[in-house]
């Protein structure tokens, strides 16, 4: 379905677009222009649920990369709906609240709303993802996302500090996924989630199938902040308000859970997935509810009552795993029971936790303080905010009439049922599973009581805060006063989502647990009479309010815990030592010369390949096929040989750069005799271009040293030299000599023309073929080109010699390279002509005739550095004004768009198209799809070469 594809690119596309509709529309709050965007996808999930209730999933491909078996396989089930609900839905109410939250005057907004963007559609893409490659791609992207919207505030240090530290927790997290998705592939086959799960039987005894588990896992837990990974979500609460609401109780945090779930049906009838899953969550669940009880901040409190309730849906996914063991009986829906709790407390939690995360930045909006020592007495002038605090507060302690309390007795429903399992000790262990779940939901009542009345109750201290507390404009109060009252309506009718939303979300859970046609129940009710459950809720409340009120008096319940080795203290020292370690390691070898690191470098391969080469035996040299060398040959390699050997013995840079240049133009020379035109050109102009930057540099440089001349300097050289020479020539020789597969040239050979409309093999090679190869060149190009710029630019700076604003890169002194040759002037005007021409020749040509897009524009580039050394810079601005680093970008971007182009048509990713035209006067005519992304290539090492020419060029 490309509408569930256009879910995903929506908020991206957006993305891009918001400096843009910034520019055109400048009064108007960057949110409103974003607000559709989430509203749109959220009434499209709405149309779904009849869709998917009555089919079961909604599903589209695109082709992306199939010889790899990674394609974009949105796949829409009950359980990626829940989620895509609550990533639009809690969305849209999130950027309704932040229009009114963040000042626009104040606020850099357009980088906010852009974050914000890139992770709504990284959420959407994971949770609508069915191939485990994508997953991951969107998985990282969301942990990039998240740091850029929890840095937003970079100019604190501690909002550098969250966001580096959930970065670094969760990609850890994520490689480690990452590693088990290679294992479930290596043991499959495939990356498609559908067939793993239909081939779990297969793999159940896999050597590496408990392996790909604890690393699937390993990243579920780092995401969803699970103990002891749970350090880098309080830190994260330096985020603006409307990114925690938005990520720590609807999104991000969730993304752990949503693979757990998903995950589920593979490795459910393992064990020890039991055990990890539903204990850990347990020890979640009652550490971050005891640690909420300690906290002063609003925020902090919320962070570690999210940890807690992250927890219980994690220990009830991992409960419900049970039902797996008994497929096929009346037990296996009696222990699914935890799953649809699991499943029913997500929804209610992302709807009062976004509530309270709401009335907390509402709180500190207001009264410029989150620190519940100086607060007390808002009810009286915050009455709304208050009366919303409230339904959160005892919807997330579990006080009926409100949607936490039905899903809290099914959560003790769950860890009741438990005990009556008779499998991996259960029976003697399950007992402990219903008193700790009592014990955190105690802790519960009492944060969430301290929450709302030591925050509105008690004796008012507005001199401490820092505004006049008042009540909060209508803006700020729509999205919690929304969530509020769903709050009430789940929980007043549960059943509205018991079988559009939860049912279905258990089938996605459970795939196999029922025959065709079947489904769960699914009926929850208010009143269940006079059960187990009720009276432990009722002991929670009796015991809570005890608590609640002895809380200032117990020290135990309100100091911070005092304890020399933390795991944030672990955390801290772990880095800590890792940068020293680091640092020491790095003075050893980062000498800052060069030359050094290129010995490294070379001594390195040379080391590698060689005993690589020797140690497998893979050694050995057959002359039987080789050609006889022809006097032109052995004349032009003495030449080279000559040509290298004296560039040891020169002392002068200039005459070793002009030799060098020439070892070039020689190895060209070869090219021309075996045939290889395309390879000749393009190593000409590299040679051309390469040599007029080594003498931009050479200007640069200082007096050559004594030392750099001497005989055991230029000695260390040779030896190199040699190693890396011979190292090569014996990798090539033994290469040629064994052919452990048949070579592919054949097929380009026979394909190039039939398949992509080119009879210059090389250039079809380049970019239709292997076209993904030479676009992530042309980036890695770009960003060197970048790194560059941006590295003179900065001694530019320091020297105080960059360009004032306005100021022509022309005046720059870049314009001593000025030539005063008459002749060279003269004959520069025809040359630079005649050059350009056959660059654009070639570019055109080169899908048919020797050429293309990268040796066209070195010509360019060739021509354009001639203009400048014959006529100055100032012509090269004249004829070309252009910015070459935009230049470059777009090249980039062209080459890009010609990519995903080929999604339009349903084809793979950088598919092209050809066919052939009759025009007028012209004749027929041959249009490729190549050419566009030729083109890209052209503009961007147009934009590469000139930005490093300009640029070294600057550099005095």
């Amino acid at each position: 379905m490309v509408i569930l594809h256009l879910a995903i690119i929506l908020p991206f596309l957006f993305a891009i677009a918001a400096p843009i509709l910034h520019k055109l529309l400048p009064r108007v709050h960057v949110g409103w222009l974003m607000l559709p965007v989430p509203a749109a996808l959220f009434a499209y999930m709405l149309s779904l649920i009849p869709v998917i209730r009555d089919k079961g999933f909604q599903e589209g491909t695109i082709a992306w990369m199939p010889s790899l078996g990674v394609d974009v396989h949105v796949y829409a089930d009950g359980l990626a709906l829940l989620f895509a609900l609550l990533i639009t839905g809690i969305g849209s109410l999130v950027l309704l609240y932040s229009i009114y939250y963040l000042d626009k005057n104040r606020e850099k907004l357009v980088r906010f709303y852009v974050s914000l963007m890139l992770f709504m559609g990284a959420m959407l893409g994971l949770v609508l993802s069915d191939n485990l490659m994508v997953l991951y791609g969107f998985w990282e992207l969301t942990s990039i996302s998240s740091f850029l919207l929890i840095a937003f505030w970079h100019e604190r240090e501690k909002s550098l500090y969250g966001a580096m530290k959930s970065l670094v927790i969760t990609v850890f997290g994520g490689l480690a996924m990452f590693s088990g998705f290679l294992l479930l592939y290596v043991m499959t086959g495939t990356f498609s989630i559908r067939e793993l799960i239909a081939g779990v039987p297969a793999i159940a005894g896999h050597d590496l199938f408990v392996p790909a588990m604890l690393l699937i896992l390993l990243g579920a837990f780092t995401k969803s902040a699970q103990f002891p990974f749970h350090i880098w979500l309080p830190d994260a609460m330096e985020a603006p308000t409307p990114v925690s609401a938005y990520l720590h109780s609807a999104t991000m945090v969730k993304a752990g859970i949503y693979l757990v779930a998903r995950m589920s049906p593979i490795f459910a009838g393992e064990a020890l997935w039991l055990w990890l899953v539903s204990g850990l969550g347990l020890l979640t669940l009652v550490y971050g509810s005891f640690r909420a009880l300690k906290q002063i901040d609003l925020k902090s409190m919320l962070a570690f009552s999210t940890i807690s309730q992250l927890g219980l849906v994690m220990s009830l996914f991992g409960l419900g795993s049970a039902a797996a063991l008994y497929t096929g009986t009346p037990q296996a829906e009696f222990f699914s029971k935890a799953t649809m709790a699991a499943l029913f407390h997500l929804l209610n939690h992302a709807i009062f936790k976004g509530t309270l995360f709401m009335v907390v930045g509402i709180v500190d909006h207001e009264t410029g303080t989150r620190d519940i020592r100086k607060l007390g007495g808002l009810m009286a002038v915050m009455p709304i905010t208050f009366t919303i605090a409230m339904i959160g507060s005892f919807s997330m302690a579990g006080i009926p009439p409100f949607n936490g309390f039905l899903s809290k007795e099914m959560f003790f429903t769950a860890v009741l049922n438990i005990r009556s399992m008779d499998l991996y000790g259960m029976d003697a262990w399950g007992t402990l599973f219903p008193v700790i779940a009592w014990v955190a939901s105690v802790f519960t009542f009492i944060y969430s009581m301290l929450l709302v009345f030591r925050t509105f109750g008690g004796k008012a201290q507005f001199d401490k805060l820092e505004k006049k507390p008042h009540e909060a404009p209508l803006g700020l109060l729509l999205s919690p006063v929304v969530l509020a009252t769903l709050a009430i309506v789940f929980g007043l009718f549960p059943n509205l989502a018991s079988y559009s939303l939860i049912e279905p979300a258990m089938a996605a859970v459970h795939p196999g647990l029922l025959g065709p046609g079947e489904q769960f129940m699914v009926s929850i009710s208010l009143w269940h009479g006079f059960t187990t459950e009720l009276f432990m809720t009722a002991g929670v409340v009796a015991l809570g309010i005890v608590l609640f009120l002895l809380h200032k008096r117990s020290a135990v319940l309100n100091q911070p815990l005092f304890v020399k080795a933390t795991l944030n203290k672990s955390y801290d020292g772990g880095l800590s030592m890792m940068d020293r370690v680091s640092h020491a390691i790095t003075r050893v070898y980062m000498t800052g010369s060069i030359r050094h690191y290129m010995i490294y470098i070379f001594a390195f391969l040379i080391l590698a390949l060689g005993l690589t080469l020797f140690g497998q035996n893979a050694f050995s040299i057959d002359t039987s096929g080789f050609a006889e060398m022809s006097f032109y040959e052995g004349a032009i390699m003495l030449a080279l040989v000559l040509a290298s050997i004296a560039v040891l013995f020169v002392n002068s840079r200039l005459m070793a750069i002009i030799l060098t240049g020439a070892v070039g133009y020689l190895v060209s020379l070869f090219f021309v005799i075996f045939r290889a035109p395309d390879l000749a050109l393009t190593q000409l102009s590299v040679e051309t271009v390469s040599v007029a930057l080594f003498l931009l540099c050479f200007y640069h440089l200082p007096k050559l040293k004594k030392e750099l001349v001497s005989l055991r300097f230029k000695l260390g050289n040779l030896i190199i030299a040699l190693g890396v020479g011979a190292t090569m020539t014996l990798v090539a020789l033994s290469a040629s000599r064994t052919k452990p597969f048949e070579s592919i040239s054949h097929y380009f050979l026979e394909n190039s023309y039939k398949l992509a409309g080119g009879k210059n093999v090389v250039n079809v090679i380049l970019v239709d073929f292997r076209g993904f190869d030479t676009m992530l060149e042309i980036v890695v190009l770009g960003i060197a080109s970048f790194g560059i710029y941006a590295l003179i630019k900065v001694k530019l700076k320091e020297d105080g010699l960059e360009s004032a604003p306005g100021q022509s890169r022309a005046a720059l002194p870049l314009e001593a390279y000025k030539s005063n040759d008459v002749i060279l002037k003269t004959l520069a005007k025809l040359t630079i002509v005649i050059i350009l021409g056959f660059s654009l020749y070639m570019f055109y040509m080169g899908h048919n005739h020797p050429g293309g897009g990268f040796i066209g524009a070195l010509m360019a580039s060739a021509a354009l550095l001639l203009m400048g050394m014959s006529f100055g810079m100032k012509k090269v601005d004249r004829f070309m004004p252009l910015n070459f680093q935009k230049l470059t970008a777009l090249g980039i971007l062209i080459a890009l768009l010609t990519g995903i182009g080929s999604f339009v048509f349903d084809a793979p990713f950088l598919s092209h198209a050809f066919d052939y035209f009759d025009v007028p006067i012209i004749g027929e005519l041959e249009l490729a799809t190549a050419t566009l992304f030729d083109l890209g290539v052209y503009l961007t090492v147009i934009g590469v070469a000139m930005t490093i020419i300009f640029t070294i060029g600057r550099d005095q």
